[in-house]
């Protein structure tokens, strides 16, 4: 119950890489075969969608164009980057920074499916426990629970989103890979970050208590974190993506709150590209 963090970060970490890569790279095609007068037509050649959000149109002069290294030596600029511009000591509460590129692009594409692996998360587990509360002879979140993502959110709201932007673009190309590598060649981790984005936004509100239940635990050891277990007694709000469901943990004066920047950091990724 603790992977509301992995959300936010989809939303902010969304301008936490970057460089200048271009993304709409075509393969050439072959030349056609001879025509062939009797047999079966030739099978087309799969499709590549064309890119809907290409990070190039992003770039401006303030754009740093240094050469990047590999992607497997990216820890340390990172770090570095980051502890410059958000501070030491935030980095080290909030985020995890070892294989930062590769677990920043898997979690913002788990944020859009039925679950968002914790040992991939690029931020720390929000501290205590999930809170509930006995409802008659029932369990829901508990009031107070929303005040444990209190610290971490007004940490997101003070991030300067143009310069996340910044950092984005100069370190997109190591993105672009580390998404390709999950097996989505030819896709663009852009236009996929921006789905994500706008499923994010999308969550349902809802006003009252939510309803839990203990998730059935079979075999004969019992288990010794409960609080690890709770999932939504309503099965629509269960079968919503792992990012949604976070946003409903939050309560719903923080998930306004992070509408609010999600809103902001979608609009400055999509201002430069074509209207569709």
């Amino acid at each position: 119950m603790n992977k509301l963090t992995i959300f936010i970060t989809a939303g902010v970490l969304v301008a936490v890489a970057a460089a200048l890569y271009v993304l709409n790279r075509r393969a050439e095609a072959p030349s056609p075969p001879p025509p062939v007068s009797a047999g079966p037509a030739d099978a087309p050649a799969p499709s590549v969608p064309a890119v809907k959000y290409p990070v190039e149109s992003l770039q401006t002069d303030a754009t740093e164009k240094a050469a990047l290294p590999p992607l497997s030596d990216s820890d340390a600029q990172v770090r570095a980057a980051l502890v410059e511009w958000l501070g030491k000591d935030p980095v080290a509460k909030f985020l995890q920074l070892d294989d930062f590129v590769r677990h920043v692009v898997a979690t913002a594409d788990n944020l859009g499916r039925s679950h968002a692996a914790p040992r991939l998360w690029p931020v720390s587990p929000t501290p205590g426990r999930f809170a509930v509360q006995q409802a008659g002879e029932g369990t829901e979140v508990a009031a107070g629970n929303a005040e444990r993502y209190s610290a971490f959110i007004a940490f997101v709201e003070a991030i300067d989103t143009k310069r996340a932007l910044s950092l984005y673009v100069r370190w997109y190309p190591w993105f672009q890979q580390a998404y390709e590598e999950l097996g989505y060649p030819g896709r663009y981790f852009n236009d996929r970050l921006i789905e994500v984005l706008d499923l994010m936004i999308a969550t349902p509100v809802v006003s009252a208590p939510i309803q839990l239940r203990l998730t059935e635990v079979k075999g004969p050891i019992a288990s010794t974190h409960p609080w690890l277990r709770y999932e939504f007694a309503d099965p629509a709000l269960e079968a919503l993506p792992a990012g949604q469901k976070m946003m409903l943990r939050v309560g719903p004066a923080n998930q306004r709150r992070l509408k609010a920047k999600l809103s902001e950091v979608r609009a400055m990724l999509t201002e430069a590209a074509p209207r569709r």
